[in-house]
């Protein structure tokens, strides 16, 4: 028993549609950043005889619980040297921002640089506001 179409029927094909919907989820999915910005509430030290950094220098950051960041991520003070090592050799600059609280002790501000210094950095500067 065979099933026959009648004369006005006509199938609808629905795989181009799902060929638009899937082109439209890898363009969503390809064109959406992921990348999570530093929301670190940081008061940063004021000084008078402050002046503008690069801003192609490596960024460190130091917040008020002495915790330290390299490229948005929490990284250890031990694994600090190498991964800023990487970073200047592979942007070939030689300079490093530390952007820290007020409120960080002298002692770790201290050992950051240190860290940044024994990575291969020319310069290191910390961030303040101008008075």
């Amino acid at each position: 028993m065979r099933c026959r179409r009648k004369k006005g029927q006509t199938d609808i094909d629905i795989s181009p549609l799902i060929d638009m919907v899937f082109i439209l989820l890898i363009f969503f999915m390809v064109s959406t950043t992921f990348v999570k910005d530093m929301k670190l509430d940081i008061n940063r030290p004021n000084a008078s005889s402050s002046s503008s950094a690069s801003t192609k220098s490596a960024r460190v950051y130091i917040d008020k619980s002495g915790e330290v960041y390299f490229q948005n991520q929490l990284v250890k003070i031990w694994v600090l040297q190498g991964r800023v090592r990487d970073f200047l050799k592979s942007t070939g600059q030689g300079s490093v921002l530390i952007i820290t609280d007020s409120g960080v002790r002298a002692d770790r501000l201290v050992e950051v640089v240190d860290q940044c210094k024994l990575a291969g950095a020319k310069d290191v500067g910390v961030s303040t506001e101008k008075e």
